[in-house]
């Protein structure tokens, strides 16, 4: 284990009553083992958006990281692009995370400018972009605000502007969204993870994190106003898609 986080054991110990899954101190603290050991295809995921963002980032534009949580996309792209005159934006709203961002980010040797900014991705304003990435991050904007925020990301894009959207996603077919279920679950006992601590955790995030199924992503993405979107990774209930305008 590394020695800047820990083993998740979050969730370990029974609970009196679990209450909604909050991105604090405790998940910064373990959240590289927790997210590798919950997510399938997290690591290719996250180093293939920075081989994406080096192929769609433009000179003297802004590349935005949206739930930037500890960095590691942003340390992908910051190790990849070699546009001139670039930027990254990385924003999150728990400072918890941004804390441990910033020691990752102090820590790497690239050299591409990197702003740190603790803000509510709703509300932030974006311009000048030509990558924004936005991994794992929209399940958890409620339905509702979703297209609308969309709208803004692809208003601040340039023409050719790519975004990278990675999420949990949902089935339309009930035995198909069992099976997959079923298959996460032995993912995450493959990788340690008791019953309870499985339990317990889907109880934290089920009111947090609303997955949709691919076809509604892409759906909302056209919507939005991007004229190519390509699914470009599925991992058993993980997907990612490649939206360009």
């Amino acid at each position: 284990m590394s020695a800047d986080h820990e083993q998740d054991q979050l969730y370990a110990t029974p609970r009196p009553e679990v209450g909604d899954f909050l991105f604090d101190a405790t998940v910064a603290r373990v959240f590289p083992d927790m997210i590798n050991r919950s997510v399938p295809g997290y690591g290719t995921v996250i180093g293939l958006s920075g081989i994406l963002a080096a192929r769609y980032a433009q000179a003297h534009s802004t590349l935005y990281d949206l739930g930037c949580s500890l960095g590691a996309t942003t340390l992908a792209m910051r190790q990849r692009v070699t546009a001139a005159g670039c930027r990254i934006v990385a924003v999150d709203n728990s400072p918890a995370m941004l804390d441990r961002c910033r020691q990752h980010i102090a820590a790497d040797s690239a050299l591409l400018p990197v702003e740190l900014l603790c803000a509510d991705i709703q509300q932030l304003a974006l311009s000048n972009a030509s990558v924004i990435v936005v991994n794992f991050t929209l399940q958890f904007v409620p339905l509702a605000q979703r297209l609308p925020l969309l709208r803004r990301l692809h208003a601040a894009l340039l023409p050719g502007g790519a975004l990278i959207l990675s999420e949990k996603i949902a089935f339309a077919d009930a035995d198909e969204q069992q099976r997959l279920e079923e298959l996460h679950v032995l993912f995450k006992k493959a990788n340690g993870y008791s019953d309870l601590e499985i339990s317990q955790k889907r109880t934290a995030l089920e009111n947090v994190l609303l997955p949709e199924t691919l076809e509604q992503h892409q759906l909302r993405l056209r919507q939005a106003g991007f004229t190519r979107v390509t699914p470009w990774f599925q991992c058993l209930n993980f997907a990612s898609l490649l939206a360009l305008k």
